[in-house]
């Protein structure tokens, strides 16, 4: 079955059709668009977007209060810039795996979008302009953590550990959990308790929230040679991992109720943290019963309850 098409128009021989320019015309800026749409792609948004959800509320915790709306800015642009560059080199280094996996082969570079020399200068350049930024008008304590973020992120785990260990997940959750103390020392020069239990909190969450995703994507992993733990583990031990560190992410978020919150944090986070660690046993009883198990229900839930909790955060500190 052919598509209906515009109907060709006969024209002079060696005339070029009147409408091949208006064509064209229009085709250029779509292309432009295309081509923006990949290098945005190559920042990967949606955990620019997750970032910043932890990231302001760790400000406004430090502050007491609403920090000044400049400081804010310069660290929301910052971070994103700091993240996007991040996750640009990730692209670069990942881009010959990414063409094996189905999750990722529609990434820029795997569908030749963008070329690999200009994915690496883009990533390069938004980790100095986001370093710079921060030096400026932050501090340099805040502008020291925004580096070593992207350079272990880039170098530590996608590099190393990301193809040579199933611990890849544990140590790489220092760099998703970073923003919490970016945005501290921001705010401060320095970095206090509740600062390291938040901290904790992202940090031990990464494997709750990842592991599901890589038992989706298990026949992905295993294509491409990278040993995520639900490709090379038993399913018992991913399932102990899987509660082990929910337990450890809600015991920590616990711990920052007593260092100057109050109850309008800790009972949301007591609420949150029991659905939190009910949808993790499910996933983690569904599974060890060879039964039909649903993971990202509990990769979704998890985002929900990173989002609530340090919207909690964000709300104590105001009241």
């Amino acid at each position: 079955m052919s598509m209906i098409t515009d109907r060709p128009v006969s024209t002079p021989a060696g005339q070029q059709p009147v409408r091949t320019a208006a064509k064209e015309a229009v085709a250029a800026p779509r292309d432009i668009r295309a081509v923006l749409s990949a290098y945005v792609a190559l920042t990967k948004p949606r955990i620019v977007e997750l970032l910043l959800v932890t990231t302001v509320p760790a400000m406004m915790l430090a502050d007491g209060g609403l920090p000044s709306l400049w400081l804010v800015a310069v660290v929301l642009v910052g971070g994103s810039l700091a993240a996007g560059a991040a996750s640009v080199i990730n692209c670069y280094i990942d881009r010959d795996i990414d063409q094996v996996m189905r999750r990722t082969k529609r990434r820029p570079l795997p569908a030749h979008t963008v070329t690999p020399r200009n994915a690496l200068i883009f990533g390069l350049v938004l980790a100095a302009v986001s370093v710079a930024l921060m030096a400026a008008f932050t501090n340099l304590l805040a502008a020291g953590l925004t580096l070593a973020a992207i350079v272990y992120y880039d170098v530590v785990y996608t590099l190393w550990l990301k193809r040579t260990t199933t611990a890849n997940t544990f140590w790489g959750g220092a760099c998703g959990a970073a923003p919490v103390l970016i945005g501290w020392a921001a705010v401060t020069g320095s970095l206090a308790p509740a600062a390291w239990a938040l901290f904790a909190v992202v940090f031990f969450w990464q494997m709750p929230h990842f592991y599901p995703l890589a038992m989706k994507y298990k026949d992905d992993y295993a294509r491409a040679g990278i040993p995520m733990l639900p490709v090379v583990a038993s399913t018992r031990r991913v399932n102990a991992e899987i509660i082990i560190f929910a337990w450890l992410t809600v015991a920590s978020s616990l711990a920052v109720w007593p260092l100057g919150m109050s109850p309008i944090y800790g009972l949301p986070s007591l609420v949150v943290g029991a659905i939190f660690l009910v949808e993790a046993h499910k996933l983690a009883r569904r599974s060890a019963r060879g039964q039909a198990v649903k993971p990202m229900r509990l990769f979704h839930w998890s985002t929900t309850y990173l989002t609530i909790l340090f919207a909690a955060v964000a709300l104590d500190a105001l009241i």
